[in-house]
């Protein structure tokens, strides 16, 4: 198993949430609906539930364990509320060596530069301590901050792809872009 990451930012510390998270969790959920689901699938009454956040976090640990996937926290200092997430998802070994990458940003930290702050180390540690080869990100072509956040990262665009996921009910296009490990 590769050891989980624990990094540290000036404003945030990034790890695999615990079982104990589960109702931060479901706070940052909350908080946030409707500031996120612009940007995600439907959600079901249940994702808004303490039993669902706790399931979540239970099955995030399990598909690191098996080293499929990588769902980050970004915590407050005192880690006492969630301010973004971070995952490293559909991680795929042998010749690809790659995962695509998710995240968002809770309402009250948006437009603070936080985002790059956690995407930074974190894609950093998933080049390092997972060896991989390439990262890949996606995004809405009217989202305009994930466009600049991905291209200050040195993300690329690769393709664009038509009805790609389906988000807020709605089958959307999306752009494809990636980074590749630096020292490739």
């Amino acid at each position: 198993m590769i050891e989980p990451p624990y990094l540290e930012t000036p404003r945030a510390r990034i790890r695999i949430a615990d079982e104990a998270d589960a109702p931060k969790l479901l706070h940052y959920r909350l908080e946030n609906r409707a500031h996120l689901s612009p940007w995600e699938p439907l959600r079901e009454n249940e994702y808004y539930t303490l039993e669902h956040c706790a399931r979540t976090i239970a099955d995030s640990r399990e598909l690191a364990r098996q080293d499929r996937g990588y769902l980050l926290m970004a915590f407050d200092h005192a880690e006492q509320s969630i301010l973004a997430t971070c995952n490293f998802a559909h991680l795929v070994r042998g010749a690809f060596q790659a995962c695509h990458v998710g995240y968002g940003v809770a309402a009250r930290m948006q437009g603070q530069g936080l985002m790059r702050e956690i995407l930074e180390p974190s894609t950093a540690w998933a080049f390092g301590a997972l060896n991989l080869h390439r990262v890949m990100a996606n995004y809405l072509p009217r989202n305009e901050r994930s466009a600049r956040l991905l291209a200050s990262l040195g993300f690329e665009r690769e393709g664009y792809a038509k009805r790609y996921l389906q988000i807020a009910g709605v089958w959307e296009d999306h752009i494809l872009t990636a980074r590749i490990r630096p020292d490739a």
